[in-house]
C-alpha cells in the first residue's frame, strides 16, 4: 500500500477491492428460517447466473443445480419458499411452479449429485396461461398449502392485467388444479393461516394505492373437507393505512405493522373482535415497504415474547415486547459478533431461532464493515453465536471507508444522508489534502426504500479509489416515518431531485468534496433523479443512469401490474394531469442535458423497458451530447450476473477517468459493445 502522501490522483488509487471482487461478495444472503432447531437461508449468487439456493446450517445446499429459487411475482419477487412440516416448498425460478424437498436429509445423500429431486406440487396451467407462485403457508395439519398466484393470459382474454389470487393447493394430490381462495381485489398478499387451522388472514389493496400507502387487512373463517376448501364472511381487521408483516402467534392473536399514527408499530387483533395496539415507538419502526413478498419485521420467540428489528433513521437494532406491551432493547445486541451497541446495523431478516434456544432469534444482519451474517441472538443476554459467517471480503478494514450519517438542510427540509470519506489502506485520507475528492451522489431505486449503514463494497469500490459518495435518503424514502415518506407525493422528479443536488452543494461548500467534480448515479427511479438532476442543474460533470425512467407517460402505458398505477401517487392521476407527466419526464426536456453520461440497461428488463434508455440516448445524440450507452443481454431489472456486475462497473470506472481526466490504476476500457457519442467512439457508427 501506497503512504496517503504518496497517493495520485484521485481515482487512479490502486485498490484491492475489484470488480471481481465486488461480484464475488455480492451474494445475497436473505430470507433466513428455523424448521426444529435446523436453520435453512437463501442465497443468490452472481457467480453462478445468479442462480438462488436454498441452504441448511447442517447440510450446506439443498437445491442442486440448475434449480433455482426465485418468484416472478410482481416481477420484484420474494417469498419464493416456506416451510411445512416436513417440507420446504419453492418456487423453481424457471417454470415458476410450486416444488417440495423434504426437510431431512437421507443418510449419504448427495445434493450436489443431484440425488435430491425436487417433487413438483402444483399443477400445469391451462394452455395460453401463464402462472407465478409466490408466499405460500402449510395447513397445521399438512393437506395443503395457500399461496398468492398471479396469472398471465398469452392469448387476449379481455383483461389488460394479469389476475393476482389466493389460491389453495393440495399436497397430496399433484395433479389437482390449484383452487381459488380470494379473488377480486387487484393485489393480494401474507396469506397466513391461524394456528387452529380455522382461520385465513391476508393483506388486499386496489389500484392505485401501493401496498406502503393503502392496504387491508383481511380474516375469514376457514373450512376444510375432503374435497375444498373454503372461506367465511370475510371480516375487515383494519384499512385506510399501511399493513406490514401480519402473522398468527402461538396465543392466537393477529399481529401486524400498521402505520396509522405515523410510524409503523405493532398491533393484535383476536377473532372476538378485541385488538388494540402494541407499540408506540415514537420515531421508530417495525415495519418496511413491501416491494417483495415476506417482509417481516418481527417474530414470536419460542418462550412467547415478540421481537422486532427496529428502524431509526435508517439504522436497526432489536427490541424485545413481552405480553403487556413493555418494550425493552436486546442488550449489546450480539456484541460477541461485533454488533456491539454503538456499532450500526442493518437487519435483512428475522426469525425465531427453535424449541433448542426459547429466547434466541437468528437474524441476518451486517454492519458498516462487514457483509451480512447469520447469527443467533438470545435477547436476554445479547450473547450470539454466528450461524453463517459473513463472506470474507479478503479487503483489510483499513481500505473501508465507514458510514456518516449527516442531516443537511434542503429547501427547508432536514434531510438524511449517508457520507463516505476516500480511504485508502491507511485509514481516512485527511480531509486537508490539497487534492479534494471527486463525489458521487447515489440516489436509490424505489423510490420508496432507503439506503442503510451496512457494507457495500460497490461503494467501497469507489472510496478505495479516491472517491467520496454520498449515499441520499431523499424525501419519500421509508425508515424516517409516515412524514418523510409522503414528502415525495405528487413531487417526484422534484424532491427527490432538489435533496439530491442539496447533498452535493452541502458537501462541496464544506470544503470536504471537489465542487467542480461532481457526479450523480442512480438505477430504476434513481436513474429519473439523475437525468431531472441533470437537467436542472449545472453543478454535475457527469451522470450514471442505470435501467432508468425517462418518459412517465411511457412508463404507464408500458409497465407491469405492480406499479402500473404508482405514477397517480408520485405524480397524479393519468391522463387527467398528462401536463404533469410531460413537464416532469426528462425525455421532454433532454435537449436542456449538457452533461456527458453513461447509461446500462438490461435487455430483459420488463420493469424499466430499455426503450426508456434508448430514447434519451437518441436525444443525446440529436443535441452532441457526449455518450456512452450498453446493453446487458440476458440481464433484467438489477444486474444479477457475475459478468454483468464486473463490465459495469469497469466501464463506469473508465467513463469518471475520462470525464474527470485520470487514468485508472485498473486496465478498465469500453467495451466493444458501447455505442455513443465521444469518448474515442467512432462518431460514424457510433461505435468503438
Amino acid at each position: 500500500m501506497k503512504p496517503v502522501a504518496e497517493l495520485g490522483r484521485c481515482g487512479s488509487w490502486p485498490s484491492p477491492i475489484s470488480a471481481e471482487l465486488v461480484a464475488k461478495g455480492g451474494v445475497r444472503v436473505e430470507a433466513v428460517a428455523v424448521s426444529g432447531d435446523e436453520v435453512w437461508w437463501q442465497e443468490t449468487r452472481p457467480l453462478e447466473q445468479g442462480r438462488s439456493v436454498l441452504v441448511s446450517a447442517s447440510s450446506g445446499d439443498r437445491l442442486a443445480p440448475p434449480w433455482s429459487a426465485r418468484s416472478r411475482v410482481h416481477e420484484y419477487g420474494g417469498g419464493s419458499w416456506w416451510f411445512g412440516r416436513e417440507h420446504a416448498y419453492f418456487v423453481e425460478a424457471e417454470d415458476q411452479a410450486v416444488y417440495r424437498i423434504p426437510i431431512a436429509r437421507s443418510a449419504g445423500e448427495d445434493v450436489a449429485g443431484g440425488a435430491q429431486t425436487p417433487e413438483r406440487l402444483s399443477a400445469p396451467p391451462p394452455s395460453g396461461v401463464d402462472w407465478r407462485f409466490a408466499d405460500g403457508r402449510e395447513h397445521p395439519d399438512g393437506s395443503l398449502v395457500v399461496c398468492v398466484r398471479e396469472a398471465h393470459r398469452s392469448v387476449p382474454d379481455g383483461h389488460n392485467e394479469p389476475a393476482n389470487e389466493l389460491v389453495a393447493i393440495r399436497t397430496n394430490r399433484g395433479d389437482d388444479q390449484p383452487q381459488v381462495v380470494v379473488a377480486g381485489p387487484d393485489f393480494v398478499s401474507d396469506p397466513r393461516i391461524s394456528p387452529d387451522g380455522r382461520h385465513l388472514s391476508w393483506i388486499q389493496w386496489n389500484h392505485p394505492n401501493m401496498p406502503w400507502n393503502e392496504t387491508e387487512l383481511m380474516v375469514a373463517p376457514l373450512t376444510l373437507d375432503h374435497d375444498s376448501i373454503s372461506l367465511g364472511s370475510p371480516m375487515t381487521v383494519a384499512s385506510g393505512v399501511s399493513i406490514s408483516g401480519p402473522d398468527w402467534s402461538s396465543d392466537g392473536r393477529l399481529v401486524y405493522s400498521s402505520d396509522v399514527n405515523s410510524f409503523w408499530n405493532l398491533h393484535w387483533w383476536r377473532t372476538d373482535g378485541t385488538g388494540g395496539p402494541l407499540t408506540d415507538l415514537t420515531g421508530a419502526e417495525i415495519g418496511a415497504p413491501a416491494w417483495v413478498f415476506g417482509t417481516r419485521r418481527w417474530v414470536e420467540s419460542g418462550d412467547g415474547r415478540l421481537v422486532a428489528a427496529v428502524t431509526r433513521d435508517a439504522v436497526d437494532s432489536l427490541w424485545v415486547i413481552d405480553a403487556d406491551g413493555t418494550v425493552s432493547s436486546v442488550p449489546g445486541f450480539g456484541s460477541a459478533d461485533g454488533f456491539g451497541a454503538d456499532t450500526p446495523v442493518a437487519i435483512g431478516s428475522i426469525t425465531a431461532a427453535g424449541p433448542s434456544h426459547p429466547a434466541g432469534v437468528c437474524v441476518i444482519a451486517a454492519t458498516p464493515t462487514s457483509l451480512p451474517a447469520i447469527t443467533r441472538i438470545d435477547v436476554d443476554s445479547g450473547s450470539a453465536a454466528v450461524i453463517r459467517p459473513a463472506a470474507r471480503s479478503g479487503v483489510d478494514a483499513t481500505w473501508l471507508s465507514v458510514p456518516e450519517s449527516i442531516w443537511y438542510d434542503s429547501h427547508g427540509r432536514s434531510t438524511q444522508a449517508f457520507f463516505y470519506r476516500p480511504t485508502s489502506g491507511s485509514g481516512a485520507v485527511d480531509a486537508d489534502r490539497a487534492e479534494k475528492p471527486p463525489l458521487i451522489v447515489i440516489g436509490h431505486g424505489g423510490p420508496t426504500a432507503h439506503n442503510g449503514p451496512e457494507l457495500s463494497l460497490k461503494i467501497q469500490y469507489w472510496t478505495s479509489r479516491g472517491f467520496a459518495v454520498v449515499d441520499v435518503n431523499y424525501g419519500g424514502s421509508t425508515g424516517f416515518g409516515k412524514n418523510y415518506r409522503d414528502r415525495l407525493h405528487r413531487a417526484w422528479g422534484e424532491v427527490d431531485v432538489d435533496d439530491c443536488i442539496s447533498a452535493a452543494v452541502h458537501l462541496a461548500d464544506a470544503g470536504l468534496v471537489d465542487g467542480n467534480r461532481l457526479a450523480i448515479r442512480g438505477s430504476s427511479s434513481g436513474g429519473l433523479t439523475v437525468l431531472a438532476a441533470l437537467i436542472r442543474s449545472d453543478r454535475f460533470a457527469a451522470g450514471v443512469s442505470l435501467y432508468g425512467v425517462a418518459d412517465l407517460e411511457a412508463l404507464v402505458a408500458d409497465t407491469h401490474k405492480f406499479e402500473s398505477r404508482y405514477l397517480d401517487w408520485l405524480i397524479g392521476a393519468y391522463p387527467e394531469e398528462i401536463e404533469r407527466y410531460r413537464s416532469r419526464s426528462p425525455l421532454n426536456e433532454a435537449q436542456a442535458i449538457t452533461t456527458p453520461m453513461l447509461l446500462m440497461q438490461g435487455t430483459e428488463d420488463r420493469v424499466v423497458p430499455p426503450s426508456q434508455s434508448e430514447a434519451v440516448v437518441a436525444a443525446l445524440a440529436a443535441n452532441g451530447v457526449d455518450h456512452v450507452y450498453v446493453t446487458f443481454e440476458g440481464e433484467s431489472h438489477g444486474f444479477r450476473r457475475a459478468e454483468s456486475i464486473v463490465s459495469s462497473l469497469e466501464l463506469e470506472l473508465w467513463f469518471y477517468g475520462q470525464v474527470f481526466g485520470f487514468g485508472p490504476a485498473d486496465a478498465v476500457v469500453a467495451p466493444e459493445a458501447a455505442v455513443g457519442r465521444g469518448f474515442g467512439l467512432d462518431p460514424a457508427v457510433g461505435k468503438r
